[in-house]
This record gives structure tokens, C-alpha cells and sequence, in this order.
């Protein structure tokens, strides 16, 4: 008897978001809105909500077991040091990228100025809202970003998502706390916490087996909810170009160059085993909730070692923003330029600076580069309410440049398991 061949996980996705794309194009026409909403779209919620779920187990099980594995406190700082300055130079690359294509092709200086009074009233309340959480943001001591990492309280911040680095900061915390003692007294701690780092693991595989659902559910959702939007998209296209095009240079031609000259892994080979954790990413925006993907896709497609994901990806999923901190370059200089400003070589240094350091800030979530955009506006001296040129075209962007988010976390991740692991360990 032939066994027949399982479908790979990346094409039940890639088959899901062509169900969900057509499903979306027919509701909208048959003005199909309310069962969508009603019947549709929870599908697509309950999905997210089970990878957010496990999203702070996975983080805490797994970087307290790698580093704990590690079992020398020198390794450890070694592979933090390349990790966040591997992640810096790809963000200064993004941002400065972003900013060359930009000034290149400068889509804000055909931009309709009767569209911009428009789009202000039409997104206004949107805009003050971000206006307002950029504000809080602005109005806070400069070392208000270190005391954000230190949690008072461990179960206050594992409580939301969105203090993902209150949870890093403490399992880094916890974990160097377990080398620093004598293996024999933390053998059950360190046990406990491999443990249950594969239950959290195997739990992603019973998830998975629902992705296409999910993604079917999500994008359906989504272009429902953007009917109307025809004729914004049209008039933003050539600032989407530019976007996009940027995002697609940093996924074919930057992460390339880094694998070729750091790693021994083919772009064809990695491409093909992080399918499934891209089609997820541009499915649901986030790096967050895409974590336990991007995790599993590096291990076993990959090779990537447990340690070196547990301690590498969730530290990237949290400070590392290419493809957001590219789109915040492109949008500022749009925006200014759509408002008939000229951006000076000084300014546009502030740009790779405020974007950078925004980007290490930016929560894992959909929709959170737009707040740091307001920041990045107003350290450029930009009126934030131009931001509401460009929602129209948000979240279709957001979902694109969380691919590229992904793609650099697991470029770096296998640029840091060649340098530091020999013959299956850590060096």
C-alpha cells in the first residue's frame, strides 16, 4: 500500500490565504460584512489568541533553558554582544535603505494636497489617539527604556504581551542566575524548564495543525474591513512602491549577502524552510505571535540549535524592527515631502538615529510602528497629523515588513549558531 505524502504546512498556508483572499473579494461584493464579522473574523481571532497564549510561556521556558545549557556565563555575554550588534547593523541598514529609496523616487512630491485634508478628517481620531500615546512616550525620562525592562512584578508582566522585555529581562535574570551556581543544586530547576519547553513546543504543532484556518479567517477579515479603501491605495501606490521595494531588498539582496558571507546555508534552502513562519507573519502582522513559528521553522528546517533559537529569536522578536524601522524612513520623508517640506542632511540623520533606537522600543504587535513614526516625526520637527496620509495603506505594509522582521531574527539566528556552535555546542 502507497503512504500518501503529507502536504507540507507552508503550502496548506500559502492554500489558506488564497481562500481567504478570494473569500474576502467576494464578501465585499455581496456586501457580506456583518457574517463576516459575526462568523468569519472570530475564527481568525481565536487563532491569534492561541499563539499569544503561548507566547510568554515560550519565552520564559526557552531562555531560561538555553542559557541554562549554556553552563558558562562567558559564553553568554559573547553571544549577546554579537546578537544585539548584529541586530543594530541591520537596522542602520534598513533605516538607511529606506532613506536612499525615498529621496530616489520621492513619492510624497506628487502627492494630491486636496487627499490631504481628506485622509486628516477621515483617520483624525486615529491620529490623536497615536498622537497621544507618542506623547506619553516623548514625555519620559531618556532612561525610561531600561527602568520599562525591569518588572516590579513577574506576573503583572507576563500578564500582557506587550512586556515581552520585562519577561526576556527576567528569564536572562533567571537563567544566569542557574549557571552561576553549582549544576548539581539547579539540575531539577534546569530540568524542569527543558521540560516544559517541550511541552510549549509540541503544543505549537497542535496549533499549526490550524493555521490554514486561521490565515483563511485573517486576511478574509481584513479585506472586508478595507472595502472602500480603492481609491486611497491608488493614490499612495507609488509610496507603497517605495516601501515595498525597500522590504523586498532587505528579504533578496541584504539577508542573502549575510548568509553568503556568514553562513554556509543557501538562500534557496533558508527561504524554503522559513515559508511557513513568512506566510504566518504577513498573515498576522505580528513577530510576536508568529515567535513560536519562526522558532520551530529555524530548529528543524534549518538546523539551527535550541540554544541559540531560545536565546537568539525572542530577543529579536522584541528589539529587532528592519522592516519596520525601513517603512518609519520612507514614511517621514513622505509625509514631510507630501507637506511640502525639504528634509535636510540633519534631519535625515535623525531619522536613522530616532528610527533605530524607536525600533529596539516597538512592541511585536500590529500596528505598533505607527506610534514610533509619531516620535520619529516630531524629532525631525514633521506635523504628526500627517500620519494620517498614509493609514489607508498601513496595514497591508505592516503585514509585509513583519516578514522581513522575521527573515532578519532568523538570519541572525543562523549567523550566531555558525559562530558559537562546533559539532552540535555551544563553544
Amino acid at each position: 500500500m502507497i503512504k500518501k505524502k503529507k502536504l507540507a504546512l507552508h503550502w496548506k498556508i500559502l492554500i489558506g490565504m488564497l481562500l481567504g483572499i478570494s473569500y474576502g473579494l467576494v464578501a465585499v461584493n455581496f456586501d457580506m460584512e456583518t457574517f463576516t464579522s459575526d462568523w468569519i473574523k472570530p475564527l481568525g481571532t481565536i487563532f491569534i489568541n492561541l499563539l499569544k497564549l503561548i507566547a510568554v510561556p515560550l519565552i520564559l521556558f526557552s531562555l531560561v533553558s538555553g542559557i541554562a545549557n549554556l553552563k558558562d556565563i562567558s559564553k553568554l555575554s559573547r553571544m549577546g554582544l554579537k546578537t544585539v550588534g548584529i541586530y543594530l547593523l541591520t537596522t542602520f541598514i534598513a533605516v538607511s535603505l529606506g532613506l536612499f529609496l525615498v529621496n530616489i523616487i520621492d513619492p510624497g512630491a506628487s502627492f494630491p494636497q486636496e487627499d490631504q485634508h481628506k485622509f486628516e478628517e477621515r483617520y483624525g481620531s486615529e491620529v490623536s489617539k497615536k498622537q497621544q500615546d507618542a506623547s506619553e512616550v516623548r514625555g519620559e525620562s531618556p532612561l525610561q527604556s531600561l527602568v520599562d525592562m525591569v518588572p516590579s512584578n513577574l506576573v503583572s508582566a507576563m500578564a500582557e504581551n506587550s512586556r515581552m522585555l520585562q519577561v526576556i529581562f527576567f528569564a536572562i535574570f533567571f537563567g544566569i542566575s542557574i549557571i552561576l551556581l553549582p549544576e548539581k543544586t539547579t539540575e531539577p530547576v534546569t530540568r524542569f524548564f527543558v521540560g516544559m519547553n517541550s511541552v510549549i513546543l509540541k503544543m505549537i504543532d497542535l496549533i499549526m495543525e490550524v493555521a490554514p484556518i486561521g490565515v483563511f479567517a485573517l486576511l478574509g477579515s481584513i479585506i472586508v474591513e478595507l472595502k472602500g479603501d480603492s481609491a486611497l491605495f491608488t493614490s499612495l501606490a507609488l509610496y507603497g512602491f517605495t516601501v515595498i521595494l525597500g522590504l523586498l531588498l532587505m528579504i533578496f539582496v541584504v539577508y542573502p549577502i549575510f548568509l553568503k558571507i556568514f553562513t554556509k546555508i543557501k538562500y534557496q534552502d533558508f527561504y524554503k524552510g522559513m515559508a511557513p513562519a513568512q506566510l504566518l507573519a504577513l498573515s498576522t502582522s505580528s513577530s510576536a505571535a508568529t515567535l513560536p513559528v519562526t522558532m520551530e521553522c529555524c530548529e528543524k528546517n534549518l538546523k539551527v540549535s535550541r540554544e541559540v533559537t531560545s536565546f537568539v529569536l525572542p530577543i529579536g522578536a522584541t528589539i529587532n524592527m528592519d522592516g519596520t524601522s525601513l517603512y518609519q524612513a520612507v514614511a517621514a520623508v513622505f509625509i514631510a515631502s507630501a507637506f511640502g517640506m525639504d528634509l535636510n542632511l540633519g534631519q535625515q540623520l535623525t531619522i536613522v538615529l530616532t528610527a533605530t533606537l524607536a525600533s529596539i522600543g516597538s512592541a511585536a504587535v500590529p500596528g505598533a510602528g505607527i506610534v514610533m513614526l509619531v516620535i520619529v516625526l516630531t524629532a525631525i520637527g514633521v506635523p504628526t497629523e500627517g500620519i494620517a496620509l498614509i493609514f489607508a495603506v498601513d496595514r497591508p505594509l505592516d503585514m509585509i515588513r513583519t516578514v522581513v522582521n522575521i527573515t532578519g531574527d532568523s538570519t541572525i539566528a543562523a549567523i550566531i549558531h555558525r559562530s558559537e556552535v562546533r559539532n552540535g555546542n555551544i563553544i
